[in-house]
Formats: structure tokens, C-alpha cells, sequence
């Protein structure tokens, strides 16, 4: 059912989608959203998280719509590309929230066993940096936690939120110095 959802899908209807007309991704959304949602389901095994980055495919197929280039690929291998750069950024902020929990659960279980002073300072880090990032506003709070805790390149930043490139590179320059100057001040760093 699913690879023929695919098969009889009209590509009129990419020109129509990358035009902007909501019907087409309703009808997408219809057709492929259990597609979707079963390749995440199998590569994260969690139904919330397999919910999450279906909506998440979705989301950013249609805010990056004016990117999508229908003579290059038909919209749903270019929706199955989003897919698998969806489940991918997903398992890699688990891994380091996986990583982060670990450091944290063996510094609260034996503080005396010796953890590994990098895992400590890496818990530190976190915390100190999710204070900081409260006190920017949005877009730049959402940009950064991309690009710290996602690990997203400026480009990948700049499709996922359907901005500018040299807005993104602003954003990300400015919040830096505004977090720089903040910690210098309330951390005594020279």
C-alpha cells in the first residue's frame, strides 16, 4: 500500500507543492505520513519520538517547499530524503542526551569514584549554557540550540527554519558575542 501511494502519485502535483498549495500537502501528508512514521518508528523504536519526526518531515518539507526542486526528484523520494535526515539528527541528540544522563547519573550515584572530569565539565557546560540560552529571544535561542545541541551546520540551520543563510550566520555571530560577554561578566573569566 505504501510503495504504491508512492507509484500513483501525480507530478503535477510537485509543481503544485513547491507552489505553495496547502491541498497538495494535506494530500502528501495523507499519503505518506504512515510511511514516514514507520521508517521512524523502526530506526528510533519509540512511537513519540516516531510521531515527533514525522511531523518534524513534514514541517520542514514545507517550509523549505521554494527550495524543493521537482525536476530533480518527485516529492516523495525528496519527503523519504527528509525522513532520513530527520531520524538521524533524533538519534543523534539522543546519543548525546544518552551521554549527558550517564555523566550526570554516575556523578550523582558516587561522586568520590573519580568520574571522568571531561563528562563532569561536559554536565557543567550544559547546564551553564541552557541558563544562557533563556536569555536570548527567538529566532536566536532556536538557532543556537540547533547548532549546540543538534550539531547543525549554518546551512542546515538556515533550511530547517527556511531562513536566510546570512541571517542564520548573524543570528549565531551575534548571540555568541551576547553569550561570550554574559558569561565573561557573571563567571569573572577575563
Amino acid at each position: 500500500m505504501e510503495a504504491a501511494a508512492a507509484h500513483d502519485w501525480d507530478p503535477g502535483l510537485d509543481q503544485a507543492f513547491a507552489g505553495g498549495d496547502e491541498r497538495v500537502l494535506a494530500e502528501a501528508y495523507r499519503r505518506f505520513s504512515p510511511l514516514v512514521y514507520t521508517l521512524a518508528m523502526r530506526s528510533l523504536g519509540e512511537r513519540a519520538a516516531a510521531d515527533d519526526v514525522t511531523q518534524e518531515v513534514f514541517i520542514r518539507a514545507w517550509k523549505s517547499r521554494t527550495s524543493y526542486r521537482p525536476e530533480a526528484a518527485r516529492l516523495p523520494a525528496w519527503l523519504i530524503g527528509i525522513t532520513r535526515n530527520s531520524i538521524s539528527d533524533a538519534l543523534s541528540v539522543r546519543s548525546r542526551q544518552h551521554h549527558l544522563e550517564q555523566a550526570a547519573i554516575q556523578l550523582v550515584a558516587d561522586p568520590s569514584a573519580g568520574p571522568d572530569t571531561g563528562d563532569v565539565e561536559e554536565v557543567a557546560d550544559r547546564l551553564t549554557l541552557d541558563e544562557e540560552l533563556e536569555h536570548l529571544g527567538d529566532p536566536q535561542q532556536t538557532i543556537m540550540r540547533l547548532a549546540f545541541y543538534e550539531d547543525l551546520t549554518h546551512d542546515q540551520i538556515s533550511s530547517r527554519l527556511n531562513l536566510p543563510l546570512g541571517t542564520v550566520k548573524s543570528h549565531i555571530r551575534r548571540s555568541l558575542a551576547r553569550l561570550r560577554t554574559r558569561l565573561e561578566v557573571e563567571h569573572g573569566t577575563p
